[in-house]
């Protein structure tokens, strides 16, 4: 009897000192256990009693003011511009080109994009404050923007590869099939924002406490909606028509450094340049949304809050190097084209902005400049 008695003490002793252990295990220094990470895998509420310290929502040293400001100088910047090549092109009541109608159309698009940034603006530094109609509204009226913005850049891009390098201005000149195009393109623009003009919705956030314009997607099949729209975003809004304007730019590149003309120097600059600016302003915004979706979707493993803080940042920077494209847009395609300038200055001397000196010693200048293939080139392209 006092044998089983000592056999059962030393057993309960050992199940004591084993537990023991294995709470030291848990909460000794030398170990890390993050157990929100293990809760979050296997959906699970283990150890709940135990303390987590999850990532802050802001990353630290975020300057909301500074993403505040950054905005509206944009927004002045591109409101100017291009309300600047709208009323060129408005005022040419001859000599409008297929080129011209795609410039104003594409300014139109900056301009809708450049109105929604105040309210972007806003909301980076105080939160959504304009209630929910506006998240829905401005959110569709940005993404549509977008879409038709880089639409007009590849027909842009088309239309100039039928002038220059097929020399046919046929298709290029007749005015109804450009408008019928622009058209197409603005509808295809809306249809592609309905998705998240509807999934857009104004809600209040605890963790940043306030109130924010979020994409609202619930239930099982959230991360996938997300990912899909992400996804389209990419192809049909970058990547397709980079490689559209890649080729169709290629071949023009091709054609003008076989073609002699004392010109060709100055439209191959233009031209490098309006590619340099589109893949410089959407190519890290595109591949920082791309690495995000990745995160968010498991597939990237986001190990410690400070990847999750640097893809935050980037993500914070790479979009306003993406939003200042609109106001790049009218300096690339309208105010460094010959043909553009003259317009303008015409426009200003009407209403006596310039004297008539001013205007003819410029087009003396220009006159004195010209190639001799302008017409296949210069009015075209430019």
């Amino acid at each position: 009897m006092k044998l089983q008695l000592l056999i059962v003490c030393v057993f309960k002793y050992l199940v004591q000192t084993n537990q023991q252990d294995g709470e030291k295990q848990l909460t000794t220094e030398g170990v890390t256990l993050d157990v929100s990470y293990w809760n979050s895998i296997y959906n699970s509420s283990y150890y709940e009693d135990e303390p987590s310290a999850p990532c802050s929502v802001t990353p630290p040293g975020f300057n909301s003011l500074g993403l505040m400001i950054t905005f509206m100088v944009v927004f002045v910047l591109s409101l100017l511009g291009n309300s600047v090549v709208v009323y060129v092109v408005c005022s040419m009541k001859k000599g409008r080109a297929s080129t011209d109608i795609y410039l104003m159309h594409l300014a139109m698009a900056d301009l809708l994009f450049c109105l929604t940034l105040p309210f972007w603006a806003v909301n980076a530094h105080f939160g959504w404050i304009f209630g929910n109609f506006l998240c829905k509204l401005l959110s569709g009226f940005q993404e549509a923007s977008v879409y038709s913005g880089v639409f007009l850049l590849v027909c842009i891009s088309v239309d100039r590869h039928f002038a220059i390098v097929r020399a046919t201005r046929v298709l290029t000149s007749h005015h109804l099939l450009v408008k019928v195009v622009c058209g197409m393109v603005w509808l295809v623009a809306g249809v592609l924002c309905l998705p998240v003009a509807i999934q857009r919705e104004s809600l209040h956030a605890e963790d940043l406490g306030q109130t924010i314009c979020y994409e609202n997607l619930t239930g099982e099949s959230s991360d996938h909606w997300r990912v899909g729209l992400r996804v389209m975003r990419h192809i049909l809004g970058f990547f397709l028509p980079l490689v559209v304007m890649a080729v169709c730019y290629g071949w023009i590149l091709v054609t003008l450094f076989n073609a002699r003309n004392r010109q060709k120097q100055k439209v191959i600059r233009v031209i490098m340049a309006v590619v340099s600016a589109f893949v410089l302003c959407w190519l890290p915004y595109n591949i920082t949304v791309l690495i995000d979706t990745l995160i968010r979707g498991g597939t990237l493993p986001m190990e410690t809050c400070e990847t999750r803080y640097t893809v935050e940042m980037v993500l914070n920077v790479t979009q306003v190097l993406a939003f200042m494209h609109c106001a790049v847009n009218p300096v690339l395609y309208a105010f460094i084209g010959e043909k553009f300038r003259n317009q303008l200055l015409l426009a200003l001397y009407k209403h006596g902005i310039i004297s008539k000196k001013l205007l003819v010693a410029h087009r003396k200048g220009s006159v004195n400049s010209a190639g001799s293939i302008k017409s296949r080139i210069t009015s075209a392209s430019m």
